[in-house]
């Protein structure tokens, strides 16, 4: 939700709208995943579901190194949200290394 509130104050152009849209779908699929991965009906289930839940979750931190790149949002903000992705990227696969053993 943090990205989806900071991102929608900036304004448009059409560089920034297509990464912004991006980071819109990743950011929200790895909720969904998770929360489908919470529900999974089996190990196997689970796996796949966290497995889709660090895919997305990376796609959204490269989504954000590029915002930072390109200096399209203010440092500070990008450096909190990229600090929160990479925790989550952590304990995600954490979490999938466990399942698999």
């Amino acid at each position: 939700m943090t990205i989806i509130k900071e991102l929608s104050k900036h304004s448009y152009n059409e560089a920034f709208g297509v990464i912004r849209k991006q980071m819109f779908r990743s950011s929200t699929s790895m909720a969904t995943n998770y929360r489908a991965m919470c529900r999974a009906r089996s190990k196997a289930e689970r796996f796949s579901k966290i497995s889709i839940v660090i895919e997305e979750t990376d796609e959204t931190l490269f989504w954000l190194e590029m915002l930072e790149e390109l200096e399209y949002v203010q440092k500070e903000l990008l450096t909190d949200i990229k600090n929160k992705t990479e925790e989550i990227l952590k304990v995600t696969s954490s979490y999938r290394k466990m399942l698999k053993s």
